[in-house]
């Protein structure tokens, strides 16, 4: 399927580093010591909550797939479809090659589109199923734009991770925010946190509405992994 890129499509430089070398790094990174597999694991039972709130949709989408750490999880289903797709063939490539074949096996399809433009039809799958990506993207226009691009291809839901306000960890990185902007820091910033009120009223101007959300660690993690829906008019 041939992949359509609009000229406006806004582009985020974090995503060019995704390289074999680099997917490869980015594969035994979650993979490895104590605290990024407890992460992991974390993250994958929240991730398995929000797709059962989100009704254990037959068909999903996993955007973006990166090297494919919720394959396992998702194809617990056993008669469910799963797509994987990511602006990284070589972070795709990684996943194929390097997870589990009963996991591999269950992918029906990969594909190297962006999130803003996917390319595939309208209601391609039950549910869209992002965790990892809304946090990178710091225009509100532009997370909306990806919204409705979640919206137009799922006939269902949505399952979104981002980070949000209102506990320690978002206190923590306001505070590092703010001694970088006083030693004028020139490093890339590629992680943002996203105010509840802003991320939700951006959910509601893409035409979703929420049905519920799991967070990381209440009160102290910046983690929340939101479930949506299509509104109803």
């Amino acid at each position: 399927m041939r992949t359509y890129y609009p000229c406006s499509q806004p582009h985020y430089e974090f995503s060019d580093k995704y390289d074999p070398e680099h997917s490869k790094k980015y594969f035994e990174k979650l993979g490895s010591g104590f605290w990024p597999r407890l992460s992991t694991w974390r993250e994958i039972g929240i991730a398995r909550k929000a797709i059962a709130l989100a009704g254990n949709p037959g068909t999903i989408l996993d955007l973006p797939c990166g090297t494919g750490r919720f394959w396992e999880m998702l194809a617990e289903q056993p008669d469910r479809r799963i797509f994987a797709a990511d602006n990284s063939r070589d972070m795709i490539n990684t996943g194929m090659e390097l997870r589990p074949p009963a996991a591999t096996a269950r992918i029906e399809k990969t594909f190297q589109c962006s999130a803003f433009a996917t390319g595939l039809p309208d209601g391609f799958v039950e549910c869209v199923f992002s965790i990892r990506l809304m946090h990178h993207i710091e225009k509100s226009q532009d997370r909306i734009l990806m919204l409705k691009e979640f919206k137009r291809i799922s006939s269902g839901t949505v399952v979104m991770s981002v980070w949000v306000d209102g506990n320690h960890a978002a206190w923590r990185r306001a505070k590092l925010e703010r001694r970088r902007a006083l030693d004028n820091y020139q490093g890339p910033r590629n992680r943002f946190v996203i105010k509840r009120e802003d991320i939700e009223r951006e959910i509601a101007a893409a035409g979703l509405e929420i049905v519920g959300h799991i967070d990381f660690l209440k009160f102290f993690d910046k983690k929340r992994v939101y479930v949506l829906r299509r509104r109803m008019c």
